[in-house]
């Protein structure tokens, strides 16, 4: 039966405590609940949050975006990367001062971009200023 875009997903490796049966993402969410003990921060009243949890001493933290919703805050470190990318600086120059490889200044930056909804440096630029978030 095709679902089309909305098929379910299936995991590759079900739970140790799954069997033979092939469990669908909900299952596993499911069976997530029951084993774990809710985190104690109490932030499962927050209207986005719809999962906060510890599982085997790992935080599990299920968020909802939705639409029209605030964009997710930017990092210390995202901040101090979009200061210099509007300042002019390319990547390999804020990687020198930063003291981390081009590469990993380019994840930040891909991070921003999801994070502001953007495609590009200047839009990215652009957004930020709109939001008064660059001095």
């Amino acid at each position: 039966m095709d679902q089309g875009p909305f098929m379910r997903h299936r995991l590759i490796t079900p739970p140790a405590d799954a069997g033979d049966r092939d469990e669908s993402l909900d299952d596993l969410v499911a069976a997530l609940v029951r084993r774990a003990e809710p985190a104690a921060n109490g932030r499962q009243k927050e209207q986005n949050v719809l999962l906060d949890m510890n599982v085997d001493g790992v935080r599990c933290t299920l968020v909802r975006n939705a639409d029209g919703a605030e964009d997710a805050a930017l990092s210390p470190r995202e901040l101090e990367i979009a200061r210099m990318v509007a300042a002019g600086h390319p990547n390999k120059t804020i990687a020198a001062v930063l003291d981390i490889s081009a590469w990993t200044v380019g994840t930040h930056l891909r991070r921003i971009f999801s994070k502001l909804r953007v495609t590009s440096r200047a839009a990215m630029v652009a957004k930020l200023m709109e939001r008064r978030m660059l001095r």
